[in-house]
């Protein structure tokens, strides 16, 4: 995936963009919940449209997003507000939409939203895309190690290690591998195929 150049949003900025998504019920709820994923994840809209409801998986108590491998923790409060979408997306009324399984159906059946159209939805609510990912990625890259990252969030392990080494990281010594997490805690990929 591509990161832009162009200047990220500062932490201050990701946080208060974040912490107005979550509690502004003005804001329609389909772009309050694509922006979260920005702003959380630094998916680009292009992935972000193509996402279906089977990529939120929610055991009763744990919400993952499927990005990557291994899925990734939604964290409150924002959980709910994927759930309370899922339970109530809009373009679904069309007697061909209404068995849709995108996150974000578009206006023309089987069909997902366009990503053109959702980032100017965005900007218009004061999220700028680009911007944003480059801030949300930056600070999962602080908080983990590149390689899992990378994995997690469905990302080329050359771009975490770049934007790691751009932004100097402190992970250099991580050592990569095949690291998996579940909601019970760590597990070991088994190598037998099994």
């Amino acid at each position: 995936m591509k990161i832009s150049r162009r200047p990220a949003l500062s932490e201050d900025e990701r946080l208060a963009a974040l912490g107005r998504l979550l509690t502004d019920a003005d804001t329609p709820m389909r772009l309050r919940v694509a922006s979260v994923i920005v702003l959380l994840y630094a998916q680009p809209l292009t992935r972000i449209v193509q996402l279906t409801v089977d990529d939120v998986l929610h055991d009763g108590e744990t919400t993952l997003l499927r990005l990557g491998e291994p899925a990734s923790p939604v964290p409150e409060p924002a959980a709910a507000l994927l759930l309370a979408y899922i339970a109530d997306r809009d373009n679904m009324n069309t007697a061909t939409n209404q068995a849709s399984r995108w996150l974000f159906p578009g206006r023309r059946a089987g069909r997902p939203a366009r990503p053109d159209h959702m980032s100017s939805r965005l900007r218009e609510i004061g999220i700028p895309v680009a911007a944003a990912r480059g801030a949300a990625i930056r600070q999962q890259l602080l908080e983990l190690p590149a390689p899992v990252v990378a994995d997690a969030l469905g990302y080329h392990d050359k771009t975490t290690s770049r934007l790691l080494r751009e932004s100097g990281g402190t992970w250099s010594r991580y050592a990569a591998g095949d690291h998996l997490w579940s909601p019970s805690g760590w597990t070991a990929r088994r190598s037998d195929g099994s």
